[in-house]
This record gives structure tokens, C-alpha cells and sequence, in this order.
């Protein structure tokens, strides 16, 4: 197994096992070897042998049928990457509130939900908020549309069956065929709103953080339906982009 540095300084052993951990974090389910080597068009003895290396440090763990997922050893590097992405977007996020004068969050997806990882608060008295840490249903929130509107679309109705379309408030969209509709215009113009479909009287609007490289977040601005325009500010909108823009690097 080659594990010489590259022309490009990387080196190839460990280009190889983030492919198979990434392998494993977008499958549904647990992986064979050769699930995995056809996957990422590795040889097969080569994804053995980075399997169990990647077992022994704890980031692979195998199963009774013979098949791989994700170790607990993964969860510490989510962990760290949360707070890593909530100490950075702060001076993102208090420019949007600078904007707007509404509040604004930092929103990954976590398996089948949404979780809110950083947060400035509006400086208003009547303000919106979702707590650090809160776990939301994605269909019904702007940040949750637009995390799974820039995911492969058969993984974002997987999610979608897997959680659920409930209804939140009289606003949410509980149909399938209706809600794969909102995904492509998510897709098509790059944001998405919450027009009070998450919490009657709360509008909100997100962006993707990204590109470059793919989307791992959502930024938004949230606020009272009785002040806050939503989508409708494009000028709110521009600078969403740019500021996502700027903390995607």
C-alpha cells in the first residue's frame, strides 16, 4: 500500500481511507468490502487493509454480518467540528444580525434531523430564536430545505421517509409530491424560506454555506412574521450569499 507522499504533498494511504470513511457516512446501511472497493474503485485487498486499520483506531467498527459502518472514534471529530464551525461563524453570523437586525443561526443535518450549532441574537426585545443544540425536523425549517436540497435526491427522500412530513403548524407541507416540488425550487434559486411552517408567526430564510467544496451547513435569519420579510428582501438574500460565501472560505 503506497503511502509515499504525493507530487502534490498528500499522501495516498490517506486520500484512500477518507474516500472509504465518506463511503461509509453517505451509505444507509452497513457495508461489505466489496460493497466499499466498488464504491470508491479501490482493489479490494487494498479497502481490506485500510478497513482494518481504520478499525483498529476506532473510526470503523465490524459487525456479525461481516460488514462495516462508522466508528465511535468518528463522533469525537463531529464533535469538534460543531464547536470548530460555532467559535468561526460568530463574527459570520453577528454581521447578519448587523443586517438584518433579526437572528441569525449556523444549521448542520445530523442524521435525520437538523441541529442548531451556533447562534447571535437579534438585538430587538421581540426576538426568534431555536436553542443551541435544538434538534428540528428538516421539512419544515429553511435551514433543513437547504441542506437537503444540496444532498443527491435519493438520499434527501430517504431522509424524507425516514422522518417524516408532520405537521408543525397549518403551513407545513406534509405531502410528498408537494414537498420534492419546494426541494427543486430550493435547488433551482439556491434559498429557502419558512413562511411560519416550522412556528406560526416565525419567518425565516437560509443559504448554503458553500461552494467551495460541498454544503455542510445553513445559514439563516429568522424573525416575527409581523416584521421580518423573509425571501422577499433581496437585499437581505445577496448579502446571506456573500457572508456564506466569505465563511466557506
Amino acid at each position: 500500500m503506497d503511502s509515499a507522499p504525493r507530487s502534490n504533498g498528500s499522501v495516498q494511504s490517506v486520500e484512500r481511507a477518507l474516500m472509504i470513511l465518506e463511503a461509509l457516512v453517505d451509505a444507509e446501511s452497513a457495508r461489505g468490502v466489496g460493497e466499499l472497493a466498488s464504491t470508491t474503485g479501490l482493489p479490494v485487498g487494498t479497502t481490506h487493509r485500510l478497513l482494518q486499520s481504520l478499525q483498529t483506531c476506532g473510526y470503523v467498527r465490524h459487525d456479525a454480518s461481516r460488514k462495516y459502518s462508522v466508528g465511535t472514534a468518528a463522533l469525537r471529530l463531529g464533535d469538534a467540528a460543531q464547536r470548530s464551525l460555532a467559535r468561526s461563524v460568530r463574527p459570520f453570523l453577528a454581521e447578519l444580525v448587523d443586517a438584518s437586525g433579526e437572528t441569525a443561526n449556523l444549521a448542520v443535518l445530523e442524521g435525520d434531523e437538523v441541529v442548531y450549532v451556533a447562534q447571535v441574537s437579534s438585538p430587538h426585545t421581540l426576538r426568534m430564536f431555536a436553542e443551541v443544540g435544538r434538534h428540528v425536523p428538516p421539512h419544515s425549517t429553511a435551514v433543513g430545505k437547504v441542506l437537503l436540497a444540496a444532498l443527491p435526491r435519493a438520499r434527501a427522500l430517504a431522509v424524507v421517509d425516514r422522518a417524516g412530513l408532520s405537521r408543525r403548524t397549518p403551513a407545513t407541507i406534509t405531502e410528498r409530491p408537494a414537498f420534492e416540488v419546494e426541494l427543486d425550487a430550493v435547488a433551482a434559486k439556491g434559498w429557502a424560506g419558512d413562511e411560519e411552517e416550522q412556528e406560526t408567526g416565525v419567518r425565516c430564510v437560509a443559504v448554503p454555506v458553500g461552494p467551495p467544496g460541498p454544503v455542510v451547513a445553513a445559514i439563516s435569519v429568522s424573525g416575527p412574521a409581523e416584521r421580518f420579510r423573509g425571501g422577499g428582501d433581496g437585499t437581505l438574500l445577496r448579502t446571506m450569499r456573500r457572508v456564506a460565501r466569505a465563511f466557506a472560505g
